[in-house]
């Protein structure tokens, strides 16, 4: 893997990451609610964040992660990369180079829960509805001992 700060560039690819991982792994939402969140995705400027591209040896883009501060604020892989050890990469990049030390997930997305629980995040808070007032609850998540 090769991570390489975001470009502009790398938009159109993002995005594709983006909804391939989100149909993948949040089952729980419906078409309209992706098709609702991509319009969101697509109103995002990248370079308000530390985004982080990862490439393959082929040079394809195959996952990405936004920092904000000291948060997580997004990690989205190909489907075909995740459970390859690649998510589990990118988040100890940015806890040990970028002092990340919180994040917000899903709760109904069960593996991206115990996939940070497994990295030393546990819950200190929970909302019942994510950031646009839907009813998707929200655990917010920070490493112990930070």
């Amino acid at each position: 893997m090769n991570l390489k700060p975001y470009e502009d560039s790398y938009r159109n690819e993002i995005i594709e990451v983006w909804e391939s991982s989100v149909r993948a792994t949040h089952l729980f939402l419906s078409e309209a609610d992706i098709e609702f969140y991509k319009s969101l995705v697509k109103e995002i400027d990248f370079n308000e964040f530390e985004v982080y591209c990862a490439f393959s040896d082929k040079n394809q883009l195959i996952g990405f992660m936004g920092i904000a501060e000291q948060k997580l604020e997004m990690l989205f892989l190909k489907p075909n990369y995740i459970g390859k050890g690649l998510g589990k990469s990118m988040t100890k990049y940015a806890i040990e180079q970028r002092k990340v030390n919180e994040v917000d997930v899903n709760e109904d997305n069960t593996s991206a829960v115990g996939f940070y629980q497994k990295l030393g995040f546990v819950q200190y808070d929970r909302t019942p509805l994510d950031g646009c007032n839907k009813p998707y609850p929200i655990l917010k998540m920070r490493l112990l001992n930070k």
